[in-house]
């Protein structure tokens, strides 16, 4: 088992996730985090710390495309292992549906 990021996370990046992990398997894309399947030891202390509740475990149904998405990403986005400052307009798209079709992208983020 692992936890994945799914695409609540997309525009709202609070990374409040990153601070609490404890083998640092978060990754940074220009708009949303990853989890690197190989790295996470599935402890689990990152998903109630995620505000739009983005993070769940690979244990759910349908979550299939998430864990392929995390694991393709976590290869090439830069590591995270300290909080960063989230977007100014976070809250605003914590609770939008479809975030993925609409606003993903496969930049990379700064790594700070």
């Amino acid at each position: 088992m692992t936890y994945v990021v799914t695409d609540a996370c997309i525009k709202c990046k609070y990374m409040d996730c990153v601070e609490v992990c404890p083998v640092d398997c978060f990754y940074e894309g220009e708009n949303m985090l990853v989890i690197h399947p190989d790295e996470c030891i599935d402890c689990g202390v990152c998903e109630p710390e995620c505000p739009p509740e983005a993070i769940k475990a690979d244990t759910e149904t349908g979550l299939e495309r998430w864990l392929t998405l995390n694991a393709e990403y976590a290869k090439v986005w830069p590591n995270i292992t300290q909080k960063g400052i989230p977007p100014a307009d976070a809250d605003a798209y914590k609770d939008e549906k479809g975030k993925y079709e609409k606003y993903f992208t496969e930049k990379p983020g700064s790594g700070e």
